[in-house]
């Protein structure tokens, strides 16, 4: 490869790396162009680990034919188990327990190599195979993300020349600093996502950081807690706590985003969460959705747990409506994305009457009133209550026995709840 075109190369990979191109589009089309050039790639790999609650990295592939492989993909822990076993065999674990940055290996030598991978290359016809492992250093690593790594074989039978092992050693390293870009990015969002909520995530990445702005919004506030919870984690074993929790707040949250809410705070076994919009009975509705599904959802958790011989339990619900604060609250060093106002203190004293009223789900005379007449008729009223702290007493609603116990009735709701 000529030098003007390696130079063209490197300058599409920094505009494209600067525009945040996807990184299996950045690969193909780096690839495409050095075949264009007249360097014969045949496969293209590059791995980067990153910080993921679930997923340990991501890789991104390119093929000189068609496969029935995806051009991106994320793997779990290499830590332990089969996946383990074949990190330990690559050609990326040796070079880094060698202190190699670069292997350069003929794929004919491959299977007396006894390196995972490479030898199903060799059968589908790729030749020759050279591999980087390029370190990030201690100010560039985030994590686990500290290097990059990558692969790369041609199907001509001479291998690659020397001067295109040369040019791959000055492209590669660009390509590289596109992709961790793309990926600082990702990791970003993944972890405003995950500690922050989506839409508080999305606010803060758009630029809402500065402290005291909010905003006032009109929202269906969820408040729910676990039942006896406190007297389960004296009586377990201190190993059994987290995972107790993490199934219960994993049975609370996914309904919660599957029905288009946001969890705004998880406050030790508790979940505050929101669901807003332009049609008010809409979220409203959104928020009974949730809540039939986390019943759903606790069932089946309770049904595997009391199969284990685990303690199971439920949990008790409140649900409000009203004008709440949304935005950047603290100090000038640690801020919360968060709501706060009345209505917060309101709807978490609701769940705890549930307690007293012996209900799991309570709303409040607010939510129950802007419902559209056929959500009102699946709620009834347990009584007026004077909630702790609040000055004025309300009606609270729970759902009709009815729900449960009578099969038309239960299918009535759920149309009602998809419609």
């Amino acid at each position: 490869m000529q030098l003007t075109s390696r130079l063209a190369l490197m300058n599409w990979l920094t505009g494209q790396g600067l525009t945040g191109l996807p990184e299996n589009e950045l690969l193909r089309g780096f690839c495409e162009r050095c075949c264009a050039e007249g360097l014969e790639l045949s496969r293209g790999l590059v791995v980067i680990d990153t910080l993921h609650p679930i997923y340990e990295g991501r890789g991104f592939r390119w093929s000189d034919r068609p496969s029935n492989e995806s051009d991106a993909f994320e793997y779990g822990s290499t830590a332990d188990g089969d996946a383990a076993k074949s990190w330990r065999r690559s050609v990326f674990f040796h070079m880094l327990e060698n202190g190699h940055d670069e292997m350069v290996i003929d794929l004919a030598d491959a299977p007396s190599m006894g390196f995972s991978q490479i030898g199903e290359l060799a059968e589908k016809g790729h030749k020759h195979y050279l591999a980087f492992v390029h370190r990030f250093g201690e100010n560039g690593a985030l994590g686990l993300m500290d290097c990059l790594y990558s692969c790369w074989t041609t199907r001509r039978d001479s291998g690659f020349s020397g001067a295109e092992l040369e040019a791959l050693r000055d492209l590669v390293p660009v390509l590289g600093l596109a992709i961790k870009s793309g990926q600082q990015v990702d990791i970003a969002r993944t972890l405003g996502r995950v500690y922050l909520g989506r839409d508080a995530s999305e606010q803060v990445l758009r630029g809402r950081i500065s402290r005291g702005v909010t905003e006032r919004i009109n929202a269906v506030l969820w408040y729910s807690d676990l039942r006896g919870s406190t007297g389960i984690s004296e009586s377990i074993g201190p190993d059994e706590i987290i995972p107790f929790l993490n199934d219960y707040a994993q049975a609370v949250i996914d309904p919660i985003h599957d029905a288009g809410g946001d969890v705004l705070k998880l406050i030790g076994d508790g979940v505050l969460a929101m669901f807003w919009g332009e049609d008010m009975a809409d979220a409203r509705r959104a928020a009974l959705r949730a809540e039939h599904l986390f019943r759903k959802n606790v069932a089946a958790l309770n049904a595997r747990r009391a199969a284990d011989g685990r303690p199971t339990t439920s949990a008790y619900i409140g649900l409000h409506v009203g004008e709440v604060f949304y935005g950047n609250i603290g100090s000038e060093d640690r801020l919360d994305f968060t709501v706060v106002g009345p209505t917060v203190n309101e709807v978490s004293r609701i769940a705890s009457m549930s307690r007293s009223v012996d209900r799991e789900l309570l709303a409040s005379s607010e939510f129950y009133k802007g419902l559209d007449a056929a959500g009102r008729r699946y709620l009834v009223s347990t009584g007026r209550y004077a909630l702790r702290g609040i000055g004025r007493a309300q009606d609270l609603y729970t759902l009709d026995p009815d729900v449960d116990a009578s099969e038309p009735v239960t299918g009535s709701y759920e149309r009602y709840l998809a419609g």
